[in-house]
């Protein structure tokens, strides 16, 4: 028990952690200009760690607006469309909070305000403004079924002030949909799925190796063979910020039914030359035929 107990204070601290970091200013390396500055006001909500060393290392107007675009075009759900509702979403979350959860500052700082952000609407919402505890004031209970989370926010100081309870269950989950938010996939439709694939960098060969778990795909039936088709989308930076390379390739499996119930991931290999050095390999891979998308970063040192 004293060991369970551990391991949600411990996650308590890391979500109180996320939540608080996005209240702290701009630690960039370089000055950031007007368009810039404000674009990093309310992106870095959504930003993950390597996204911010690489926006805060870029030297230049120029490189920070080139990032600024792939920003946004990698939460797009839907690149066939000229609206990208992922940003209008956020951006219409952003003014929800403002407006229903301000409390001495901006709606989009205060705990309600991030969790709305990240998660949008809860699909239940219990205030009980008397409770047995004579340390809080207030409570609201948000409850989001898809993701099995309950959130407490209380009021310890009685002036409508809400932060969330750091003692309460589910933290563990909740600190999975944000990390999902950052990269759009909570933004997206109920019925959509999260795919799953590691990467790594091949010394010898010179080679990208991507791995997908079988078990996190669906296959369509053609010709005696289970088939699925996938798009994967690079986005290469150096340590410094700077993107060194982007490009897109496109992939095919076909293979029958018994061979792939023997399989465990399926690996795809894409020819690529580095020179020693630190990058960031952000990766977007889209399985067509409503396999799913997904999107993960990783660092490697050559």
């Amino acid at each position: 028990m004293q060991g369970e107990n551990m391991k949600y204070q411990n996650l308590t601290v890391v979500i109180l952690a996320v939540l608080i970091s996005m209240s702290c200013g701009i630690s960039g390396k370089v000055s950031l200009d007007p368009e810039s500055r404000k674009f990093y006001e309310t992106a870095r909500l959504i930003m993950i760690k390597e996204e911010k060393d690489i926006f805060n290392h870029l030297p230049d107007r120029e490189s920070r607006q080139e990032f600024i675009r792939d920003f946004w075009a990698k939460r797009d759900p839907d690149s066939e469309t000229e609206e990208n509702e992922f940003k209008e979403e956020f951006f219409g979350r952003i003014e929800y909070a403002n407006r229903y959860f301000r409390e001495g500052i901006p709606g989009w700082k205060t705990d309600r305000g991030r969790v709305f952000i990240y998660l949008g609407p809860p699909d239940k919402i219990d205030q009980r403004p008397y409770i047995n505890d004579p340390s809080v004031k207030g409570l609201v209970w948000w409850g989001y079924y898809r993701y099995r989370i309950g959130i407490e926010f209380i009021d310890t100081r009685g002036d409508g002030s809400y932060v969330i309870n750091k003692h309460m269950g589910s933290i563990g989950n909740l600190l999975w949909a944000i990390e999902k938010a950052k990269f759009g996939q909570t933004f997206i439709s109920y019925g959509s799925k999260y795919l799953d694939f590691d990467i790594r960098f091949d010394r010898e060969r010179k080679e990208i190796e991507i791995s997908i778990p079988v078990s996190s795909l669906s296959f369509r039936a053609e010709d005696g063979l289970l088939k699925a088709d996938f798009e994967f989308k690079f986005f290469i930076n150096e340590k410094g910020g700077l993107k060194r390379d982007e490009f897109t390739r496109l992939r095919s499996f076909a293979k029958p039914e018994d061979d792939v119930l023997q399989l465990e991931e399926i690996i795809f290999n894409f020819p690529y030359d580095l020179k020693p050095g630190k990058y960031y390999f952000d990766v977007l891979l889209i399985g067509k035929d409503g396999i799913g998308k997904a999107r993960k970063i990783f660092t490697i040192k050559l």
